[in-house]
């Protein structure tokens, strides 16, 4: 489920924005983050039925060892059918009760993504406003993953101009057809306000590094 599709059923965001599927977990307890990879491990499987482990471990980054406790564990609930064929080659297959398992996490997913980004929206909703009390003009975001789209997003109809974006590698990308900065360049750049568009720790004290104003920084 992509980000803006959550907001449009969020009743946040028109029907015309689109954006590119990407995966976070639900939030950081642990359940959630259970369920994420089990969702991931039955998707990834209905999609190729013949998918090794070891592809699985690397499409979802994480260990070798821990996929092959999910399988097992999925198998002996009786959500997976294992077989093997020639040179015995494992294949999976997605039972019609792990077909409803799947269902139930998808759904559990799409609500617990909704109600992440509400929130996310509201706060930097509240941020915005906070800058445009402090006379803030034009501004840049730190970042340019799912937070920062929402972050570009929420500008429409602001009295606030977006500089561009700072992120680690420029690349020769653009973000929505605005410009994406190193954090070397920050030091050129003629701007008000920088919004953090995370909610790491690390990125803050990155930003503090480069001896930024602290006046100018906003974080979520």
């Amino acid at each position: 489920m992509t980000l803006l599709k959550a907001l449009k059923q969020a009743g946040r965001l028109d029907k015309k924005q689109h954006n590119n599927y990407a995966v976070h977990t639900m939030n950081n307890h642990e359940g959630s983050k259970h369920e994420a990879i089990t969702l991931r491990i039955l998707d990834e499987i209905s999609r190729e039925s013949s998918i090794t482990q070891r592809t699985i471990a690397s499409k979802l980054n994480i260990a070798l060892g821990l996929v092959n406790t999910y399988i097992k564990r999925l198998a002996k609930k009786g959500y997976l059918k294992i077989t093997k064929g020639p040179m015995n080659r494992v294949k999976y297959a997605v039972t019609p009760k792990g077909f409803t398992h799947r269902v139930g996490l998808t759904y559990n997913y799409m609500q617990s993504s909704i109600s992440y980004f509400k929130d996310a929206r509201n706060r930097i909703d509240d941020i915005y406003r906070k800058m445009i009390t402090a006379g803030a003009k034009n501004i840049l975001i730190w970042g340019d993953g799912e937070i920062a789209e929402l972050c570009y997003i929420s500008l429409r109809g602001l009295p606030l101009k977006l500089v561009g974006v700072i992120d680690s590698k420029s690349n020769g990308k653009d973000f929505f057809g605005y410009n994406i900065y190193t954090y070397e360049d920050t030091q050129g750049l003629d701007y008000d306000a920088i919004l953090i568009a995370s909610f790491s720790d690390r990125d803050l004290e990155r930003i503090k590094s480069l001896g930024i104003d602290e006046k100018k920084i906003y974080s979520l």
